[in-house]
């Protein structure tokens, strides 16, 4: 997602706990390197931001509340900084049911971060800033297909491809924290099946 911001033209600014892991990243405007649950460190990462693009996600399956933590530093320093647009990544697996027997086994088995990632979305939706959760499928690797389906107010998608690769995910990001489209909607996003349509406003629905 960075190198896409970067030739779009954005100052982007990276904050992680790892900044030796974009040293390969060429042509940020920053890194900055904290804790995310860390209001000061966050703080200093959303100062004079147009827009938050949020991923976060805990190690292991047991009980956590990272992601929660994390966006509620995010949200406070949002607020005082005077930043309102925020994008942040969910999970389809919270609410959806296809395909059954994959889905509900993963949900099984990863219940408890599963259980912060709601709280999570509880927190963004009751932020009153200009929030879209967008919610993917199973990652994959390899190039950008520009065809990726968006759908709002929605518990799944209505058919497969159950996928999408990063690099489509973070364009599709990147898209969304532009503008405001998208925004106080949860959009559910995979690749899009053979003629169904190509990448165009994220916030779409696919026909």
């Amino acid at each position: 997602m960075l190198d896409e911001g970067i030739l779009r033209g954005h100052a982007m600014t990276a904050f992680t706990r790892r900044p030796g892991e974009l040293a390969g990243v060429l042509g940020l405007a920053a890194v900055i390197s904290g804790d995310g649950r860390n209001i000061e460190d966050v703080r200093r990462a959303v100062r004079g931001q147009d827009a938050v693009i949020s991923i976060v996600s805990s190690q292991g399956i047991g009980t956590t509340t990272v992601m929660s933590d994390v966006v509620t530093a995010e949200l406070a320093a949002m607020r005082e900084a005077g930043v309102r647009r925020i994008v942040v990544v969910g999970v389809s697996a919270i609410e959806g049911s296809r395909p059954w027997i994959l889905i509900n086994l993963v949900r099984w088995i990863l219940r408890k971060p599963y259980a912060d990632f709601a709280r999570m979305e509880r927190l963004v939706r009751s932020s009153g800033l200009d929030w879209t959760i967008v919610r993917p499928p199973r990652l994959t690797n390899g190039r950008a297909t520009g065809r990726v389906r968006s759908e709002a107010g929605v518990r799944e998608l209505r058919h497969g491809p159950y996928w999408i690769t990063r690099a489509d995910l973070a364009a599709t990001l990147l898209d969304l924290a532009e503008g405001t489209k998208g925004a106080g909607e949860v959009l559910l996003v995979s690749e899009s099946r053979g003629a169904d349509g190509v990448r165009s406003s994220p916030a779409r629905s696919d026909p």
